[in-house]
């Protein structure tokens, strides 16, 4: 029996109540209380005369592949697999798949099974924005280059699905799951405590998740150590310069990546030995943020030794306000930032950083969400790529 047999054989044979001892049965769905089917009855362009959707219709939108596979005991992959008429299921449990389905009235995402086809068709990158600062932001440039990549190299489109502001927040999500136009979806920069991330993990649909969300360990996910990132950092500022006197400006606190990276901060400076003193400012990402976050600091804390701003834009907002009061860097004030993205290299000093390789980020997001469409990943994949530290010279003279 091949790898492959041994694999459906098991999925064949688990038991049907099986996924409630699954890691994601104690995860909280945030956003289940949402009726999804409140916002499809709400869809722009309704003329007058149309229908409202029966209760059978209203049964079937809520239908997703986990809950046919749920029914039939299967992995939710090996459920996809069947539906595809994959040679590695077997035609027993491949009937017994189209059964649950028609029973329950799952409806397969038609963008996905003209992927698998091998006919040209699109995947969306969903970017839940809280500002104009957040999409505009270099670093979603250069994730857009690596997933636009991967996907020219499979021959399919792009889209890119985005809201205007905080309080459209659903309208980013609701715009790829209700249009069936994508076979799967890239999730960036989304809250901590957004549901629809939830409700997106829970469709059928299938998502990858950029960035760390510890309360969905069962999506797949791509992203660096940002804890580690940020540590490295302070260690550099404390054990290579002798800095124990360290402001952090983090980026807000109700994302993933700006809580890490303040952690990483914190507990470098915890476990160095010397007795570190640090402050927080929060900023948004934004340059203009760095400035007054900056600002706040040097008005609080007159004897600050060193700035860290979560990334390379506040940072050099907080360049601007440091020099705007007469100060040198670093003859006065050394300064580090996060991302690497351009502008660090471009000031004078350069910005000592952490390189993130978004490029790398989109290109692995978008490989892995291909083979989730095709039924090739059976198990979440949390790829952790990594991140490497800059030394330039706004810390102060340092060793090659």
């Amino acid at each position: 029996m091949t790898a492959a047999e041994r694999d459906e054989h098991r999925d064949e044979h688990r038991a049907p109540d099986r996924d409630a001892s699954r890691p994601d049965s104690n995860v909280v769905p945030l956003g289940r209380d949402a009726p999804a089917e409140g916002a499809a009855a709400s869809r722009p362009g309704g003329g007058r005369g149309r229908r409202r959707p029966t209760a059978a219709a209203d049964k079937r939108a809520t239908v997703t592949l986990k809950d046919v596979a749920t029914a039939v005991g299967v992995s939710q992959s090996a459920a996809s697999m069947a539906l595809a008429d994959h040679p590695r299921i077997s035609e027993a449990t491949k009937e017994a798949v189209r059964a649950a389905s028609a029973k329950l009235g799952y409806v397969p995402n038609s963008a996905g099974r003209a992927l698998r086809a091998g006919r040209s068709t699109s995947i969306a990158v969903v970017v839940p924005q809280t500002g104009q600062h957040v999409f505009g932001h270099p670093y979603f440039m250069h994730l857009l280059v690596g997933v636009t990549a991967e996907a020219n190299a499979r021959d399919a489109a792009l889209v890119v699905s985005t809201n205007p502001d905080e309080s459209h927040g659903v309208a980013a999500y609701e715009r790829v799951l209700r249009s069936q136009a994508a076979a799967g979806a890239i999730v960036a920069s989304a809250s901590i405590s957004d549901p629809n991330v939830n409700r997106m993990v829970d469709a059928a649909l299938p998502v990858v998740l950029v960035g760390r969300f510890v309360h969905l360990p069962h999506a797949a996910s791509v992203g660096i150590d940002e804890v580690a990132g940020a540590a490295a950092i302070a260690r550099h500022l404390v054990q290579d310069h002798g800095l124990t006197r360290i402001a952090h400006i983090s980026g807000p606190l109700n994302h993933q990546t700006a809580v890490d990276r303040y952690e990483g901060f914190r507990t470098a400076l915890a476990e160095s030995g010397r007795q570190c003193t640090h402050t927080l400012a929060v900023g948004d990402f934004s340059e203009e943020s760095g400035m007054l976050a900056a600002r706040q600091v040097l008005d609080s804390m007159s004897d600050v030794q060193a700035i860290f701003a979560a990334n390379d834009e506040m940072a050099y907002g907080a360049m601007l306000e440091i020099r705007s009061r007469g100060l040198r860097i670093p003859e006065d004030i050394a300064l580090a930032g996060y991302d690497d993205f351009g502008v660090s290299r471009l000031t004078t000093p350069g910005i000592t950083t952490i390189h993130v390789p978004a490029e790398a980020l989109g290109r692995q997001a978008a490989a892995i969400l291909f083979d989730l469409v095709d039924g090739t990943t059976p198990d979440p994949v949390h790829t952790v790529l990594p991140f490497e530290l800059v030394i330039r010279e706004s810390c102060g003279s340092h060793t090659a």
